[in-house]
């Protein structure tokens, strides 16, 4: 049933959702759809937000979570601020216990 509200939500919601759904990590605990909605809604708040800031490469930057609440970002940003923002803003997103930052800066 949580994975039919989620797709009817995805259909309405429009790209940017399901962008974010579709870029879903295999390390999500995909074995029951409780796990899948929430690993799926931390994700496309993350996304959300680094979207809100109007800075095209945060947009760039890989977002996946895990059933505890664990984001990793991954890609490129320009700047080591560039990071620490991302960072920041997935931190501060409800429902992250935790963010690992793997995300490179190019020099």
């Amino acid at each position: 049933m949580n994975v039919c509200i989620l797709t009817a939500l995805l259909i309405v919601s429009g790209t940017l959702v399901s962008a974010a759904v579709a870029d879903q990590t295999l390390d999500s605990d995909m074995s029951h759809a409780g796990a899948f909605v929430k690993d799926s809604i931390i994700i496309t708040k993350v996304k959300s937000k680094l979207a809100t800031k109007q800075l095209s490469t945060l947009t760039k930057i890989e977002v996946g979570t895990d059933d505890q609440g664990i984001v990793w970002l991954s890609g490129r940003a320009p700047t080591q601020d560039a990071s620490d923002l991302a960072e920041m803003i997935a931190k501060s997103t409800g429902g992250v216990t935790r963010v690992h930052n793997k995300i490179a800066v190019r020099e």
